[in-house]
């Protein structure tokens, strides 16, 4: 089943990079008091995710917390080095990386996908959310192939 506006987001083990290292944060106390905006790519480093995903998402930052954004997290099927080199890379400080690692968030979610015909094996959808206290307000999942309503842009209007 997949998750749907007014739901709690699952309590899960996420891995925040940090300048320290990896650091392992529970869903349900990381997502607690606070509204984010929530970005998942396939993988970081991969094309439309590296030119347009996460640059959309530090573009408009600003603009996201101007609007009641505390947080902007992206998040991945990746381990917690690569999400810190691809937020490095990005040259962003705006943006907190959580990484799915085993993919236990997107498949608690209902949005992973199977990517293996690129090599990629069990990865999440593209997607955003609005997420208020812990609970799903906005959910935004692409089609296949597609970059369209997980964008900040797209993001920007529904708040």
């Amino acid at each position: 089943m997949t998750i749907s506006v007014g739901d709690t987001l699952p309590d899960v083990t996420l891995v925040k990079a940090t300048a320290e290292g990896p650091q392992q944060v529970k869903a349900s106390e990381y997502f607690a008091g606070k509204k984010v905006a929530l970005f998942s790519v396939p993988g970081a480093f991969t094309p439309t995710c590296s030119a347009k995903h996460l640059p959309g998402f530090v573009e408009k930052a600003g603009d996201l917390k101007a609007k009641g954004v505390d947080e902007i997290v992206g998040t991945a099927v990746n381990d917690a080095f690569v999400m810190s080199a691809w937020n490095k890379a990005a040259g962003s400080d705006a943006i907190t990386m959580l990484a799915d690692g085993n993919g236990d968030f997107v498949e608690a979610l209902g949005l992973t996908m199977d990517a293996s015909g690129f090599g990629m094996g069990k990865r999440g959808q593209r997607f955003s959310m609005v997420i208020n206290d812990g609970v799903v307000e906005q959910i935004n999942v692409e089609d296949p192939g597609d970059f369209k309503v997980s964008s900040a842009e797209h993001m920007l209007g529904q708040l």
